[in-house]
């Protein structure tokens, strides 16, 4: 329990991970219709750490609902059981509503949700896969930038999720009665191969982009020469070798029966961010 007021205990909103695709938009949207929100990191004013649990009933004091996005994926060894202990730890205090971002074909990821209801039954899902804003916020922009994305996927098609949608489907769970307990399983309209993500990309910039597949054993080594950290390369194999497989080749209804609007096109994505300037080279 914490000391707080009803009447703030009955407002505020907790975003983990505030500062990441989802995070950032949930709490501007939050901030759009008046609802006061609070991100917790490390380093923030409030404290919060996944790997200090000392840390987590502070950050819970006096808010209402928790949107968790848990970094750096939920298929990390021990991310379940963690973020199920913070589900039950919620379920102690005053909150009201729990948003779990999760992800689409992950066994590591279905396992955290199944703690997670367990612990707050209550609780939203929020289920999705790869991100449309990867190619403008992620770890896809230089390649795009260079002209050119090398990725150790092939033919498999992806239903790209906006950030966008991610985040309306959030808060309309953190905000409004009737999303409690539900499983929303996001996806965008239709399956794009990478290379017809890179292509609309270039037809959106009106630049000479390429995209080319790669063995999965040329890219790991690439990244080791760059000295990428072991924990990071076997996230980054996890996601492309198993969870791109052609296991999330589907689409689902998950922002239509959330949201009752169908999900935002890969295309009207890359034309708005084209329109931003931030896939144009820096001469």
């Amino acid at each position: 329990m914490n000391n707080l007021t009803d009447s703030t205990t009955i407002t505020t909103t907790l975003v983990l991970g505030g500062s990441g695709k989802t995070g950032r938009r949930v709490l501007e949207r939050l901030a759009d219709r008046g609802q006061p929100a609070v991100s917790a990191s490390r380093s923030g004013a409030r404290r919060f750490d996944w790997d200090d649990r000392a840390t987590w009933a502070p950050a819970l004091a006096g808010v209402s609902s928790v949107y968790i996005s848990y970094f750096p994926d939920l298929a990390v060894p021990g991310a379940a059981q963690t973020v199920g202990a913070l589900a039950e730890l919620a379920a102690g205090h005053r909150v009201k509503r729990l948003v779990l971002l999760s992800g689409r074909g992950e066994e590591e990821a279905q396992h955290a949700e199944q703690l997670v209801q367990a612990a707050f039954p209550a609780a939203t899902i929020v289920r999705c896969s790869w991100f449309a804003q990867n190619f403008s916020e992620g770890q896809f922009i230089d390649g795009i930038l260079a002209g050119e994305l090398a990725l150790p996927v092939g033919d498999v098609g992806e239903p790209f999720v906006d950030a966008d949608d991610i985040a309306d489907v959030a808060v309309a769970a953190l905000t409004e009665d009737g999303h409690e307990g539900q499983l929303y399983e996001l996806t965008g309209p239709r399956l794009l191969r990478f290379d017809e993500a890179v292509s609309l990309i270039a037809q959106a910039t009106g630049r000479e982009i390429r995209f080319v597949s790669v063995p999965a054993e040329d890219f790991a080594a690439q990244m080791r020469a760059e000295q990428i950290p072991d924990d990071v390369l076997w996230l980054v194999s996890y996601l492309f070798t198993e969870v791109l497989d052609g296991r999330n080749a589907s689409l689902t209804d998950g922002v239509q029966r959330a949201l009752g609007r169908p999900p935002r096109d890969f295309a009207d994505y890359a034309r708005d961010v084209a329109a931003t300037g931030v896939w144009e080279p820096v001469s």
